[in-house]
């Protein structure tokens, strides 16, 4: 059988809506409130049609994402389905292929997504990225070591007056961070702002300097009747948080737990190098929990390497094993640094780093350094060679995304 790959029109984007609505159990949501459907343009779709009907679904969005420093352009793929009977044809290997080349086509040097599961996307060169931890811990047992210094104020405000605040506030704390994404509209509102329908009312509040610089934030929804305690029944949701100093970040914390009838406060997107553990008197009564974060893929390696930030000059050579999805990949490479800027160039020689394609996107971005994928087995090299490249591509922070797309 034939199939025709090629982007929906709008015409065919109710089919596009139905089908990924059909397979996530409503995820998107249905009809009018379908987010592939409402949010999705055309153009960024790919898809396999057998003659008229839609068989399988794809979209590429065009995102942002920071890279320790430097501004990336990532595609977001997004609303991958299939319907269940075309599958085992492997319908999705050919989108992936041309939307590989396409998003190389684009510009879009790395690639990632959230997967629905892990054993399809590790098929097509995707790693894990980022964790995501969660926080559920009752407002009495919020009991910093060391408390916030007096001059930090936290106040409440309206969301719409806060928000350029809030927003220059996120610019600043993810400017040197990595899998940050610059939040446009949509995805402030689908991942932040979205109030389930006026059900949850999103609350806001900013804390301040004693110049009333403002040096952190928090959003958050506040809940009663959701706990099952006679004097704390209300739950406390954070959506998003970011401070830029550490007595900031402890000033958020006093604030929401001053929440007398909070039962419990709940933060299920903290980073994975997020502090609250070092802070608190009983760190375990923060109930942390690890989830599966966001899943990265190289699409272009030169184009990566060079793009994203470094922290210190130095040069490296190493070899990508090969890949079928990608083949402009393979081959050896020298990255050389020098005053910040990296260069990446195309080699004949022998390299001192053997890497496959899912194992450099871990170090890429952070999630890994070569040093303990050597100890496990998942690089070869010479070992100067990989205590260099620790320190050439080590990352500020570990990486996160806190924003579904």
């Amino acid at each position: 059988m034939d199939f025709d790959f090629r982007a929906a029109n709008p015409a065919e984007m109710d089919a596009f809506g139905e089908l990924t609505a059909y397979a996530y159990g409503g995820a998107f949501g249905y009809g009018d409130d379908n987010l592939a459907q409402t949010a999705t343009r055309p153009e960024w779709t790919l898809c396999a049609f057998d003659g008229p009907r839609l068989a399988a679904s794809y979209a590429t969005l065009p995102l942002t994402a920071r890279a320790n420093g430097n501004a990336v352009a990532m595609g977001g793929v997004t609303t991958v389905a299939t319907a269940p009977e075309y599958r085992r044809r492997g319908l999705l290997r050919a989108i992936t292929k041309r939307a590989l080349e396409a998003q190389r086509e684009a510009g879009q040097s790395v690639a990632a997504l959230w997967a629905s599961q892990a054993a399809i996307y590790q098929r097509y060169g995707y790693t894990s990225a980022t964790a995501q931890i969660g926080y559920q811990i009752d407002s009495v047992d919020l009991q910093l070591l060391t408390p916030a210094s007096e001059s930090m104020r936290v106040s409440r405000g309206p969301v719409a007056q806060l928000m350029p605040e809030i927003k220059a506030l996120y610019r600043s704390f993810i400017a040197q961070r990595s899998l940050y994404l610059h939040r446009s509209g949509p995805l402030w509102q689908s991942n932040v702002l979205n109030d389930n329908g006026g059900t949850h009312p999103i609350r806001a509040a900013v804390c301040r300097d004693e110049t009333g610089a403002a040096q952190g934030y928090v959003i958050y929804t506040l809940v009663d009747g959701r706990i099952d305690h006679r004097a704390r029944n209300q739950l406390l949701e954070i959506r998003d948080m970011a401070a830029l100093n550490l007595d900031a970040y402890r000033a958020l914390w006093e604030f929401l737990g001053k929440h007398d009838l909070v039962g419990r406060i709940s933060w299920q997107r903290a980073p994975m190098d997020d502090p609250l553990a070092e802070l608190l008197a009983e760190p375990r009564l923060l109930h942390s929990q690890s989830h599966e974060g966001l899943w990265l893929r190289l699409v272009d390696v030169a184009t990566a390497m060079a793009a994203r930030g470094y922290q210190c000059d130095g040069e490296i050579s190493f070899s990508v094993g090969a890949d079928t999805l990608t083949p402009w990949n393979d081959g050896s490479y020298r990255l050389t640094v020098s005053n910040g800027i990296a260069e990446v160039a195309r080699i004949s020689t022998a390299t001192e780093i053997s890497i496959d394609r899912k194992h450099l996107a871990s170090v890429w971005c952070g999630r890994h350094r070569l040093s303990t994928l050597a100890n496990w087995g998942l690089v070869t090299g010479d070992p100067d060679a990989i205590t260099h490249a620790d320190i050439l591509l080590a990352t500020r922070t570990q990486p996160h995304c806190p924003d579904h797309f």
